[in-house]
């Protein structure tokens, strides 16, 4: 282990020593001498060879080469501390090795390099993550580090597949009123609270995204692995939505727009109020009251109500919840089916 222990440090150290071998070439010479003899070791190691222990002996002496002339009781437990720490060094570099070929296999996969948490990964698109629970402790961590490589593997095969629609059972609001002929059909799914949701329905809109194609948009409440919602209002949101989409078709879009597009009298977005200052009485009678505007009187308003504490709709957001993350293995939102490929996050107009 100490032979391949020394590659690793070698190999690490070799931008420092080429940059200290152009003012002292004898440096880089003997770099290079020490760098061949421990690669031919570990390429010895990688064959099942045994390595040669006059490596490993240049090594162990040009480190106790001070404590022999000086403390000659102290050269056999420090060649042992030598080895261990080598042993550590080693499996540290493989544990660095496949940590980084996950996370470039998740980045590929699942579209961010962290599985647990994607919105942790600067690498990935722009999105509002869907986060599992952080390890509690070190087996946890050791548990989900493996089970990681398990969602990597089974999301593989979803870069080679072709998303139809139809093929998912979703509870979604019709932009359109029904498919139009020669448009094509595709899945939006968002969180009203998730700003970079707001971002692509504006952009969406601005570039008639909604006439130019069959869009299904899905509402979904993000929530952690405490049932805890992302954004606190999302819940109630996505239960009026569906609420007042089955008191009147094409109601609900006004709900949505409203809090996408829309700004109070302060200058600020209702999707902002919504998430920071609205308590859940606030948020209903927000959305009662764009209902109101919409036409719907008192009686309606109560129906609406009464529509959004059915079973039925929470069985709607579950069935939704269920498809996303188990189906799709959706990571982060907005997430759009379109031309049979899944795209996350931010979506730019053409």
């Amino acid at each position: 282990m100490v032979c391949i222990a020394a590659f690793i440090i070698l190999a690490l150290i070799g931008v420092f020593v080429a940059l200290i071998s152009i003012f002292k070439p004898k440096i880089g010479k003997a770099y290079l001498k020490a760098l061949k003899k421990a690669w031919g070791c570990l390429w010895k190691k990688v064959r099942l060879q045994k390595c040669e222990t006059g490596f490993k002996d240049d090594v162990k002496n040009t480190l106790l080469s001070r404590v022999m002339l000086k403390h000659p009781s102290w050269v056999k437990p420090l060649s042992v501390v030598i080895e261990i720490l080598s042993v550590i060094i080693v499996i540290i570099a493989i544990w660095a090795v496949l940590t980084a070929i996950k996370s470039l296999l998740a980045l590929w996969a699942l579209g961010s390099c962290n599985v647990t948490k994607p919105s942790a990964c600067s690498l990935g698109a722009e999105i509002c993550s869907i986060d599992e629970a952080e390890p509690s402790n070190p087996l946890e961590a050791t548990g989900r580090w493996f089970a990681e490589w398990g969602e990597i593997f089974e999301a593989i095969p979803d870069k080679f597949k072709t998303y139809v629609p139809e093929d998912y059972q979703f509870n979604y609001v019709d932009v359109n009123n029904g498919k139009v002929e020669g448009l094509t059909t595709v899945v939006d799914i968002f969180d009203p609270g998730c700003s970079v949701c707001m971002y692509s329905y504006r952009n969406q809109k601005e570039a008639g995204f909604f006439d130019s194609h069959n869009v299904w948009l899905v509402p979904f409440a993000i929530q952690d692995a405490d049932g805890v919602y992302k954004f606190k209002n999302s819940e109630i949101i996505v239960k009026y939505m569906f609420a007042a989409e089955q008191f009147r078709s094409g109601l609900s879009l006004s709900i949505i727009d409203k809090i996408f597009t829309g700004k109070n009298s302060e200058d600020i977005s209702y999707q902002d109020k919504f998430n920071e200052d609205y308590s859940r009485e606030e948020a209903i009678n927000k959305i009662e009251s764009w209902l109101k505007a919409e036409g719907i009187n008192d009686s309606g308003i109560k129906e609406i109500r009464t529509i959004a504490d059915y079973p039925e709709i929470s069985d709607k957001i579950a069935e939704n919840k269920r498809i996303i993350e188990s189906e799709l293995r959706v990571k982060g939102i907005p997430t759009i089916l379109i031309d049979g490929k899944k795209h996350t996050g931010l979506w730019k107009a053409n």
